[in-house]
């Protein structure tokens, strides 16, 4: 290298050095606001997450009441809908046939 490309080198690295500091600031601050932003989803997802589940346990509570408050035999109603269901399939079935 001769002393007038070393001349030219100096500030040109002289420039490049804040250039370089710039950026790389700006490229922190941008993966600094992505951070953010995916840890604000994440939080809202989350208190949605946690409503949803209090509705579900809110219907389970309200199940359990309507099983173990009213006396229900729900092994008996379940065979009732069973057998309705089974009358109303045959049914189907001979009107098709044209029974």
């Amino acid at each position: 290298m001769d002393a007038g490309n070393l001349a030219l080198l100096i500030p040109i690295l002289g420039m490049s050095i804040p250039i370089i500091a710039i950026w790389t600031r700006h490229r922190q601050k941008i993966a600094e606001m992505e951070i953010h932003a995916t840890a604000e989803l994440s939080a809202e997802k989350a208190a949605q997450y946690a409503s949803h589940v209090k509705e579900l346990e809110q219907r389970v509570r309200v199940l359990e009441r309507i099983v173990t408050d009213k006396g229900y035999d729900v092994a008996s109603q379940i065979e009732a809908l069973r057998d309705t269901r089974a009358v109303e399939m045959a049914n189907g079935d001979r009107e098709k046939q044209g029974i």
